[in-house]
């Protein structure tokens, strides 16, 4: 395990150049204290490894050493082939290239290893969008990634839910996140960092013009801060309903991972019938109103009052639409 670790700091600094004890040990997820004491093991077996005290300090390698330790195991050939990703390459226009250089290690790994990457392509097939939705297709998305890329800036004509509904930005492509099937560009626009749906871009002219990309900044880092900031603002209230047996036995198929969790935890004792009582998180009233609904006749919405009103004239609605 610690020869393991040993090589992995010397393919991380040949291949990021300097890097902090701190940076080292975030990535191999591993003490600060620890590292000091594996620089010191490299030291000591000859690898030419310096370090620099202040803010722009790091460990670096001398300049022109470069390791020939960077050969694949067997499980690490396997792990190359289960992380391919065929559909998105392909959306972003990358997919013959991703078929190319998936062929080119392919045919470069030992017999042995080509044959357990191969049973992984058998055994293993990630489809991530949801049953009922196959994922986005944007017709911009090459465009926006070939901007990501060089660093051009993008005017675009954006459909957003405010009104005005279609507006004009002129964005800092700074990258491009997958999530659930859809894709998400991060830019810079009017000196904010913003997160935009590539789908919701109706028109875009890529311009002449480049830009700086701050080589601080960490884009699984931004999104992992954004996801959180997300989560926190997306409660805005809480609802105390009442759930049927086969009301609990649907809310693994039909309601967020934050409402089954709040049921499992605040749940009371069932009733006769074996109804339970529970407080569980709500992003808005419109928004509970339609998740609520599909659950039918249940779940029964105790509090708040308004949301209960919501509902009442729903039910209400629909019985006229389909008397007895």
């Amino acid at each position: 395990m610690r020869a393991s670790r040993l090589l992995s700091i010397l393919l991380l600094l040949q291949s990021r150049g300097r890097l902090t004890a701190r940076q080292l040990a975030d990535e191999l997820e591993v003490s600060v204290r620890t590292i000091y004491r594996d620089v010191g093991s490299l030291h000591t077996a000859g690898i030419p490894l310096y370090g620099e005290a202040g803010h722009e300090g790091g460990y670096q390698l001398l300049a022109g050493f470069r390791t020939k330790l960077t050969g694949l195991t067997a499980q690490e050939a396997e792990a190359l082939f289960l992380a391919g990703m065929p559909g998105p390459a392909a959306e972003l226009g990358l997919g013959t290239l991703a078929a190319a250089a998936e062929l080119k290690i392919e045919a470069a790994l030992p017999p042995a290893f080509r044959e357990g990457a191969r049973r992984v392509r058998e055994h293993f097939h990630f489809d991530a969008p949801g049953w009922y939705y196959d994922g986005d297709q944007p017709p911009h998305l090459p465009e926006v990634a070939k901007a990501v890329w060089n660093k051009r800036v993008l005017h675009v004509l954006y459909r957003r839910w405010a009104a005005p509904s279609e507006v004009e930005r002129r964005l800092e492509p700074y990258g491009l996140v997958l999530k659930g099937g859809k894709w998400y560009l991060v830019a810079r626009c009017e000196g904010a960092m913003r997160t935009y749906r590539v789908s919701q871009i109706l028109d875009l002219r890529v311009a002449a013009e480049t830009f700086e990309r701050p080589d601080g900044f960490d884009l699984a880092e931004y999104w992992r801060e954004h996801l959180a900031d997300f989560r926190s603002r997306l409660f805005q209230g809480h609802a105390v309903i009442r759930l049927s047996p086969e009301g609990r036995q649907r809310l693994s198929d039909l309601m967020s991972s934050a409402v089954i969790s709040a049921v499992e935890e605040t749940a009371g004792t069932p009733d006769n019938e074996g109804w339970i009582t529970a407080t569980v998180p709500i992003e808005s009233l419109t928004h509970a109103q339609s998740e609520f609904l599909r659950l039918g006749a249940e779940v029964e919405v105790l509090d708040p009052p308004d949301l209960r009103q919501k509902l009442t004239q729903t039910t209400k609605s629909l019985a006229a639409l389909y008397p007895a």
